[in-house]
């Protein structure tokens, strides 16, 4: 991988997005650390060392995605890779476990608010950063799209009885990255003809904040997949849907 690129990944300040940072940071790629709170996402730049860069984006909010894509236009002056990684479970503080959150997210009984504030960040952030990122990672001579999804979100997959999270799927979380899917599969056909190539990903199952911490991976090696695609170079595939090892899922 170059050491000279230049990238943004959302979600940067915690769990698989800081080590993604970490990672790519200790092979001299300069790091913009997404984060919605400014303050955390300092801690993680230093935390990290030189080449990570605390950036305040807030994916929900137009101004803020605008703001910051001003900034890495300002200071670097293209985009060569961007990771869509920001993404929320719940907007429920009272929730004490992973089966409690999976309860509450019935299709027949969660809040439709509460889908859409889900999807407000899943969904809509990363089309959002997307279409204000573009322009830079079109003055990107070697530029690539990683968007961190679930193996939940695969409709062929958790259709299938047999799944482990077959009886998880609901509306909230695991649909939207389904729709993510969706949204990654526009891109994907917008840019073929184009250089940037753009790449699905599902993580391992992490132990992060996202789960409540009961996930039965490292954040490391949770992490594995999304670094592999990352690291790709110009002549790495695109349009591809995969897992570690870059074992490939179906839509």
């Amino acid at each position: 991988m170059p050491t000279n690129r230049i990238a943004l990944i959302t979600g940067a300040n915690q769990g698989m997005g800081k080590q993604v940072a970490t990672e790519l940071v200790d092979e001299g790629v300069t790091v913009f650390l997404g984060s919605r709170d400014i303050a955390r996402g300092q801690t993680a730049a230093a935390e990290i060392g030189e080449g990570a860069i605390a950036l305040q984006l807030d994916v929900t909010d137009t101004a803020s995605i605008a703001a910051a894509a001003g900034r890495i236009h300002q200071e670097a002056g293209r985009l060569d890779l961007l990771v869509n990684n920001a993404a929320v479970s719940t907007t429920r503080t009272d929730l004490r476990d992973l089966a409690e959150l999976r309860d509450s997210s019935k299709a027949s009984s969660v809040p439709v608010d509460e889908v859409r504030a889900v999807w407000d960040v899943n969904v809509f952030g990363a089309l959002g950063v997307y279409q204000a990122m573009l322009p830079l990672l079109r003055e990107s001579s070697d530029a690539r799209i990683v968007n961190v999804t679930s193996a939940v979100g695969s409709l062929t997959t958790v259709a299938d009885p047999s799944f482990p999270f077959h009886s998880a799927f609901e509306p909230v979380y695991a649909a939207s990255k389904t729709a993510l899917n969706a949204v990654t599969l526009s891109m994907m056909i917008e840019l073929e003809d184009t250089d940037i190539k753009v790449n699905l990903v599902s993580p391992g199952f992490a132990n992060t904040a996202l789960v409540n911490f009961e996930g039965t991976e490292s954040v490391e090696d949770a992490s594995r997949e999304v670094v592999r695609v990352a690291r790709l170079g110009h002549d790495g595939p695109s349009g591809t849907f995969t897992l570690w090892e870059g074992v490939d899922l179906p839509w």
